[in-house]
């Protein structure tokens, strides 16, 4: 009797001290109510089908580590035409598609000011740190707030908001409107710089990490195979004839000191190739996590915000193609970059604290010489060439003049100016154009812009166009070239810039804070992130978020 007193009594309070345990462990392990910090990675030219062929190859604790912990995206893709890679970065912070956001491409042209605009050219602004052009650079031209914004004011600007990248578009497209700070890499002097728009003067710790002077580091060093070779056993061979290479070498290794100095005319060095090799990404790497200490993100209960842009992958695609060696040795060497953040947030922020997502700005066609060797259709479409005959059938048909002003981004842009002094139907000479550009090989499609002024398309490919036009920035005619058809670019061998598969189907992942370990497999569109953030974080949607939230990260 006495015994098995003894004995309930000890399993009451083996179960009541279990339960205190649980309970421990629970607190212990329960998450904020918002995430101290959120890293958004984005990728350049990283194909959804990437991550599937190297994933036994990657590290445990890289890319594969937001894989197998992460909720997997696997349908996720952009629903415009032009695929690039400032849309891309735009669409991804606003939630929504580039005929609300406004940068409907990487470059548009402006009639009536005879000019070719860059994304986020602006002259009222000045370089804070680096070269003179390099800074004359803002978000003026993004029509809409993004994510990072509406935190901004939600807070009443006690969220810091960063972002970093090579390039000036999509460190500034990432940050947005509101943020404290956006850094880019400036060719010209091997440094991080910024422009008046966000600060007048760089931070100190920024100027102490340009004075290690890592570029010129990297670039004395050799681009060699990161693996065995056994590991790019599917990748084109190292040698081959379909890549561009540099200086018509496109095998390893790459002596980085000889590729990097310029000509004897102008000494010095050509901070522009760190670009082209794995170490662009490395160096991005390197000042996030160095901008992250100093400028204490996610050390209190406020949610930050740092957007990452590796670019490094975009440049080293076109010039030797998405299967190629170089290719894969740069996602390797990425995934090996991924790890070393992780490990470094995990550590000091804990996991429990962090909200990252990685993506895509973009993907990437095949070399279509490469297509052709296995007999698929695919073949370069010569814009040059098509502009010049184009020329000379509206001279034959209206007479002498400069009826066409420019061509950019697969969109003919006419003179309005002579077309209105001749009296001519705008309506008339933008159908004759398409009419004759579809009798090209190669041109699948070519519609004026009269179509889409008041036209609503269903799905399919028109309605990409319609997410992509604005009646002041889109061209007189928009092209669309065949599956596998590419527009022919000096020193690239490939490009982007469709609205097929292998441009606009990109990977997405989440990891962190309450992220479940999931595969999803449902079709959502890129516009979804910033509509899936705001609600996570409670804070507005984008004012032109278009987006919806992903359900499956909320149960």
């Amino acid at each position: 009797m006495v015994i098995s007193m003894i004995k309930k009594q000890t399993a009451v309070l083996f179960l009541g001290l279990s339960f205190v345990l649980r309970s421990y462990g629970q607190g212990a392990y329960l998450p904020p109510d918002r995430p101290k910090l959120i890293i958004g990675i984005v990728v350049e030219q990283l194909r959804y089908d990437h991550l599937e062929k190297f994933r036994d190859r990657l590290s445990e604790n890289g890319i594969k580590k937001l894989l197998n912990e992460g909720t997997f995206f696997r349908n996720a893709s952009y629903q415009y035409i032009l695929t690039q890679s400032a849309p891309g970065h735009a669409t991804i912070a606003t939630g929504t598609e580039p005929s609300y956001h406004g940068i409907t491409s990487d470059n548009w042209y402006v009639p009536l000011k005879n000019e070719l605009i860059y994304c986020t050219k602006d002259i009222s602004v000045n370089p804070v740190g680096g070269s003179y052009e390099t800074g004359l650079h803002s978000p003026v031209n993004l029509h809409a707030s993004t994510f990072t914004d509406e935190l901004k004011m939600a807070t009443n600007g006690k969220s810091k908001v960063f972002a970093v990248g090579l390039k000036e578009h999509a460190s500034i497209l990432s940050a947005g409107h509101a943020a404290n700070g956006a850094f880019w890499f400036d060719n010209t002097t091997g440094t991080w710089m910024s422009c008046t728009y966000y600060m007048n003067t760089l931070p100190s710790w920024v100027g102490d990490f340009n004075a290690m002077k890592y570029p010129e580091s990297y670039l004395n060093s050799t681009w060699s195979r990161y693996k065995q070779l056994k590991d790019y056993y599917d990748c084109l061979p190292d040698t081959n004839n379909f890549e561009t290479g540099f200086n018509g070498i496109s095998y390893f290794p790459y002596d980085l000191r000889k590729l990097s100095s310029k000509t004897s005319r102008s000494s010095g060095r050509d901070f522009s190739m760190l670009r082209e090799t794995p170490f662009g990404d490395t160096f991005t790497t390197g000042f996030a996590i160095r901008l992250i200490e100093k400028e204490d993100l996610g050390m209190d209960d406020i949610t930050d915000f740092l957007g990452i842009c590796y670019s490094s992958t975009d440049y080293i695609g076109h010039r030797f193609g998405p299967s190629s060696v170089e290719m894969a040795d740069a996602i390797m060497r990425l995934d090996h970059e991924i790890e070393i953040l992780l490990t470094y947030l995990n550590d000091n922020l804990g996991k429990k604290n962090i909200l990252v997502y990685l993506t895509s700005a973009h993907g990437i066609s095949e070399i279509p010489a490469v297509l052709e060797s296995n007999r698929i259709p695919a073949g370069y479409f010569r814009q040059n060439q098509a502009l010049q005959l184009l020329r000379s059938y509206l001279n034959a048909v209206y007479g002498e003049g400069d009826w066409v002003k420019g061509y950019s981004e697969k969109q003919v842009f006419l003179n309005r100016t002579l077309v209105e002094d001749a009296r001519i139907p705008l309506e008339e000479i933008q159908k004759k154009v398409a009419r004759f550009l579809i009798q090209f090989t190669g041109v699948a499609s070519a519609y004026p812009y009269s179509a889409f002024e008041a036209n609503d398309f269903g799905n399919g490919n028109l309605r990409r166009i319609i997410n992509n036009f604005s009646p002041q920035r889109s061209g007189d005619v928009i092209v669309t070239l065949n599956p596998g058809w590419v527009e022919k670019e000096t020193e690239q061998v490939t490009n982007h810039n469709s609205p097929y598969e292998y441009d606009s189907h990109v990977p997405l992942v989440w990891y962190g804070w309450t992220v479940n370990r999931a595969s999803v497999t449902r079709k959502v569109n890129i516009t979804d992130i910033a509509a899936t953030l705001s609600t996570l974080c409670k804070v507005p949607y984008p004012n032109a978020c278009t987006g919806e939230p992903m359900f499956e990260l909320f149960r």
